[in-house]
């Protein structure tokens, strides 16, 4: 394979411009400048008409890019490809919902249906991956910085390219976690909760693939979620860990509804804020600079959108509660231990997806099921106009997804 790289000291290939013929319309091109032409290679072309013509391949077709030489790797992973695909109104948000069960992901435009990427043969974080962190992935969380998505398990991190269709390992957490929060904030991503041993805030830098940690929250969480809206790291719901037995129970009811605002570049926390009418948050996601969330109430849910934008953009006062349209789930969905619930937030849209819990994995072994519960209900809230539409269900093959929004 010849490479890339063009050589300054070969004539042939450089690209020598032609004059304009402007006085003999029967002007012919020399032979010598035909011959060089007729030599010229795309590794001669500068970096900006590569990048020109490298952004419009379809996103299908950037696997086998990346592989054709360093140089083209380089340009793919650079900022200016980025954009580039971005002015050409080439990248869309898109939800890729990873099983934790059978370790695969799919992909899905808002309209379109669940299909799986044309650059993996379904199984994505399969082979030596899939065995050394499958006792893991039961409690992991995913991330999306980007166009990359970041699984997160109790001491390891995966980091998946869709642009590349390459998985590789990073660093892990400095604390050991189960059910904790984590989000995207400002390019970074950040953990909290699911510790015993510690309340510290940690922060991953994914260009400099190192965890260090930055705060300690002032409440210890089990089964929590992370948003991150406007500079602010959200930890929402969640159990308590620690504290006396007399006070325990009171501080649970009050743990399960309540969020704990970090200001990431203010590194310090700000007022803690509650869902009105109490409740258990069972899902959560920022979009168009609020923070929705889904909260139970033993034979009900609510959802409802907090204002959190902090410099006053598009109307609203910070820290605003308004109550929304609950989502209309069909009868046959109960709400028990058997159902628990992922929230995405896409531009000015938020896709709740209904799975099933860990009971229900139970009642698969034991060869019963339950009867008129259907797995993979894919709910569409409208921002905009705040109206729910039904989105195309999770594929069958697709289990307890955990689900992450990316630019491809």
């Amino acid at each position: 394979m010849k490479s890339c790289c063009p050589n300054p000291t070969n004539a042939s290939h450089s690209v020598i411009p032609i004059p304009p013929n402007t006085n003999n319309q029967n002007h012919k091109t020399p032979k010598k400048i035909t011959s060089s032409l007729s030599k010229t290679s795309i590794s001669s072309f500068p970096d900006d008409l590569l990048y020109e013509i490298l952004t419009r391949v379809p996103l299908s077709s950037l696997p086998s890019i990346s592989a054709v030489c360093r140089r083209w790797a380089h340009l793919l992973h650079s900022p200016s490809f980025s954009l580039l695909r971005r002015n050409h109104r080439l990248i869309h948000p898109t939800i890729f919902a990873f099983s934790l069960s059978s370790i695969s992901t799919l992909r899905v435009f808002l309209d379109a249906s669940w299909k799986t990427p044309a650059c993996q043969n379904d199984v994505v974080l399969g082979g030596g991956l899939h065995f050394q962190f499958h006792t893991e992935f039961s409690h992991a969380r995913v991330v999306g910085v980007g166009r990359k998505a970041y699984v997160i398990t109790r001491s390891g991190t995966l980091v998946y390219d869709p642009w590349t269709g390459v998985v590789k390992p990073r660093s892990g957490p400095l604390f050991s976690r189960k059910r904790f929060a984590a989000a995207s904030v400002c390019g970074r991503i950040y953990v909290a909760g699911g510790s015993l041993r510690a309340s510290a805030i940690e922060e991953y830098d994914p260009h400099a693939d190192e965890w260090r940690v930055v705060a300690h929250a002032p409440r210890r969480r089990y089964g929590c979620t992370g948003v991150g809206v406007d500079g602010v790291f959200y930890v929402i719901g969640g159990l308590m860990i620690g504290g006396g037995s007399e006070s325990r129970a009171a501080e649970a009811r009050v743990c399960a509804s309540s969020m704990d605002l970090y200001d990431v570049a203010g590194r310090g926390w700000l007022r803690s804020r509650a869902v009105p009418g109490g409740g258990c948050v069972v899902a959560a996601c920022g979009a168009e600079g609020c923070v929705y969330v889904l909260a139970s109430h033993a034979v009900e849910l609510s959802f409802w959108r907090f204002n959190g934008r902090r410099k006053g953009e598009g109307g609203g006062v910070f820290g605003e509660w308004c109550r929304m349209r609950s989502p209309p789930l069909p009868a046959q969905v109960r709400l028990d231990g058997t159902v628990r619930f992922s929230c995405v937030g896409v531009e000015d849209k938020v896709v709740l997806i209904q799975v099933m819990g860990c009971i229900d994995d139970l009642l698969r072994r034991s060869g019963r099921t339950i009867r008129g519960c259907k797995e993979g209900l894919v709910l569409i809230f409208d921002c905009v106009t705040e109206e729910w539409s039904r989105g195309p269900d999770l594929p069958e093959l697709v289990q307890r997804a955990a689900c992450v929004c990316v630019e491809c």
